[in-house]
């Protein structure tokens, strides 16, 4: 995994967890449940993985144990005062945008136009196919979403919104290496070899 996006889930965890807590102390399999459930199920997190990032805010002041939940070995936390400027911090702040030339779907179509015997054609039907089937499951999702629920639908938007760009990246890509394999000039021609001349009379 790309260093610097495995650096920005990481983050984008840290700060889940911390605005969830930032509503009322909880335990680490309630914060794994309200996570999946706000994010409407698209972002799983592995129960570990929660009460690594809980040891970590704990370690960093922006989150406190509050002593055991009614279920045995369950620490319930809450997050501190520093916690909350940490995260009032974070609301205030865009989030970066995705360098684009390093997506994955960019390098490969980039990376077939230059290897000899990949048909970039065939590669963009196959993505395409895929990228509409998903916006058609997004779509019936958002038709079924519950319309007072406006997290899950805000993130269905922007689910939404970034499958069409791709849709129509893909057909854009496609007109314009149609285009230039129309316009790409002809090998020229190779000159005739000298002739000997005529010998003389």
């Amino acid at each position: 995994m790309d260093t610097e996006y495995a650096y920005s889930v990481s983050m984008s965890v840290r700060y889940g967890l911390l605005a969830l807590l930032g509503r009322e102390p909880m335990h680490g399999y309630q914060l794994r449940a309200e996570f999946e459930r706000s994010t409407g199920m698209t972002w799983p997190l592995n129960i570990g993985q929660v009460y690594t990032t809980l040891s970590r805010l704990n370690r960093d002041g922006l989150a406190e144990e509050t002593g055991q939940d009614e279920e045995p070995g369950r620490v319930v936390y809450r997050i501190t005062d520093a916690g909350l400027v940490e995260l009032t911090k974070w609301f205030a702040t865009p989030v970066a945008p995705v360098d684009h030339p390093r997506d994955e779907l960019a390098i490969k179509v980039a990376l077939a136009l230059q290897t000899p015997g990949v048909d970039v054609g065939a590669v963009l039907q196959t993505q395409r196919t895929a990228t509409l089937r998903k916006l058609r499951e997004l779509t019936r999702l958002k038709t079924e979403a519950d319309d007072s629920d406006d997290a899950w639908q805000l993130v269905l938007d922007l689910m939404i919104f970034r499958t069409e760009s791709e849709a129509r990246w893909l057909d854009h890509s496609e007109t314009r290496l149609a285009r230039a394999s129309r316009t790409t000039p002809r090998s020229a021609p190779q000159p005739a070899a000298d002739t000997p001349k005529a010998a003389k009379r």
